[in-house]
């Protein structure tokens, strides 16, 4: 496996993914079996595989690792304890008595792993078990004792990784939660994934991979159940892999908010016109032991200020009110990225590709006949494992000189309804065996980018293992100045090093105490004092 990055957007360079090539699961799906299948009709197969095929070899052209999920799963089933827990995450999943059961069971554990793979994915009917007992008379030979798991090709919802954790999903559907929970044997027992730590686990309140959104470095998305999402947030928090989640209701239990709003670049969005200028969302922030939650605001709006940014720039799709409710058509959402300006979609979308294309983005078509889902895309047939770290706010704009940086900005003082000057003077030094950056004005929203730009002067290979953020001159900063130096912090560990704030005054600490950054940040009294332990580890 490539080096391994973690994930903390939608729109980094793309390196590592993990797909289901589909098979003979599909083979095996019945006219009576499509209320449960995310296909938007019953799939030919053999097309299928090679849509499949096609949309893995072009991920390959650009670089993309492809990791199959038959083949991970084969190489976990030679332990005894990844054995064990995919046959009874199969069985768990029927109801055949505990006769039949135990001969099924015992069947399982005889395959050699390739075998079992095989069933667990494609099923085993009635007709292909030599069972005995009454049960087992009475079934017809058709009927399937491991049912199919078909919906498996859309693997995004099966989890989501969020930095260097994984969130395995816990599909409210009952159809639907052995593909979870195959998932988490491969994380917890292969060796590719060996140390990785779990955000979520099947079992937990109703999450799906496909709800999640990494909107930025440090704001997620999601719009899963509300206690799915509550307790996502707490995990996410309490890793320090987010400072801000967006609760965002879709109004129904079978969409997936990666249909509504797909990510395009840092600063991008694809959305139908409706569905952008409509969308609510409640902010989560960490409030000491417990959460905090907003009032409804404009998705949108909210989305930007999390990330740092002025504005999200929405690219519409066009689909008027009269096609709104259709699935996937001409929408182009769900659409993969795989790196900056460069996305993957279906080639039907030709009326979005168009308006992509006039925006800057490279769009490579595959098509998608038999994989276009209930309104899925390429972005719906993978999960990303790595991609390279995002742009942060300040990388969109022009890079600053090194050494001493002024900022002059100009905002809105709502108190007198009128404009102020706002300044904002960054220095760094060495010291010891230290980076000392002192900071001296206020960071906000029109100050936090170039903020970004001198930090990230700092941050280059050979950098001091500690970075001190002298505070102390900050008379204000908003979230937007939390999320670049949350970024910063992440960017630091990384590299195996640690990043401290110093002397911060009592507005600026009321901030880190309120959103529980206080527990993330080390804080130190004198940014010339020795280094202390960290009070929270990585």
């Amino acid at each position: 496996m490539s080096r391994f990055h973690g994930v903390d957007s939608e729109v980094g360079t793309l390196r590592t993914v993990i797909v289901h090539r589909p098979g003979a699961e599909l083979k095996r799906v019945l006219p009576r079996d499509t209320g449960q299948l995310l296909f938007a009709q019953l799939p030919w197969a053999a097309r299928a595989q090679q849509e499949h095929d096609m949309f893995t070899q072009v991920l390959r052209d650009h670089g993309v690792q492809v990791l199959y999920l038959t083949e991970l799963l084969q190489d976990v089933l030679e332990y005894s304890p990844a054995r064990r827990q995919a046959i009874e995450a199969a069985l768990g999943a029927v109801t055949l008595g505990d006769e039949l059961t135990g001969q099924v069971r015992r069947h399982l554990d005889g395959l050699d792993p390739e075998a079992l793979t095989e069933v667990l994915i494609a099923g085993l009917t009635a007709g292909e078990f030599g069972g005995r007992g009454v049960v087992y008379q009475l079934l017809p030979g058709s009927d399937f004792l491991i049912e199919p798991l078909p919906n498996l090709v859309f693997f995004r919802d099966c989890g989501v990784w969020i930095g260097d954790r994984v969130a395995v999903a816990s599909p409210a559907a009952p159809d639907r939660r052995v593909h979870a929970q195959l998932t988490d044997v491969i994380y917890a027992h292969h060796p590719l994934f060996a140390g990785t730590k779990s955000l979520y686990r099947p079992g937990a309140e109703p999450m799906e991979g496909g709800d999640v959104l990494l909107l930025a470095p440090g704001v997620i998305a999601a719009g899963s159940s509300p206690a799915g999402v509550a307790r996502l947030a707490r995990h996410v928090f309490d890793a320090g892999l987010a400072h801000t989640v967006l609760v965002v209701p879709l109004g129904h239990p079978g969409r997936r908010l990666d249909t509504a709003c797909t990510m395009v670049g840092a600063d991008m969005v694809l959305m139908r016109p409706a569905a952008a200028y409509s969308l609510t969302t409640r902010v989560l922030t960490p409030g000491g032991d417990s959460l905090r939650a907003s009032h409804p605001q404009a998705f949108l709006v909210s989305a930007a200020q999390a990330a740092g940014l002025d504005r999200l720039r929405v690219i519409e799709t066009g689909l008027g009110p009269a096609a709104a409710g259709r699935e996937q058509w001409d929408d182009a959402g769900n659409l993969l990225v795989l790196g900056p300006g460069l996305v993957v979609s279906h080639e039907r979308n030709v009326a979005s590709h168009a308006r992509l294309e006039r925006c800057g983005v490279e769009v490579i078509t595959v098509p998608g006949s038999e994989l276009c889902g209930v309104r899925g895309g390429p972005r719906s047939l993978c999960c990303p494992v790595s991609r390279d770290p995002a742009l942060l706010p300040g990388d969109l704009y022009p890079e600053s000189s090194q050494g001493v940086l002024s900022v002059v900005a100009w905002n809105l003082d709502a108190r007198h309804d009128r404009v102020r000057h706002v300044e904002l003077n960054v220095s760094s030094r060495y010291h010891d065996d230290h980076t000392i950056v002192t900071i001296c004005g206020e960071i906000d929203l029109y100050t936090a980018p170039r903020l970004h730009s001198e930090l990230a002067a700092v941050l280059v290979d050979g950098m001091p293992a500690r970075v001190v953020i002298d505070m102390s001159g900050v008379e204000f900063c908003d979230s937007t100045g939390m999320n670049v130096l949350l970024s910063c912090l992440r960017r630091v560990r990384e590299r195996g090093g640690e990043l401290e704030i110093a002397s911060p005054k009592p507005a600026v600490r009321k901030i880190l105490q309120v959103t529980g950054l206080d527990s993330v940040f080390t804080l130190v009294d004198d940014a010339n004092m020795s280094r202390p332990k960290p009070a929270v580890p990585q």
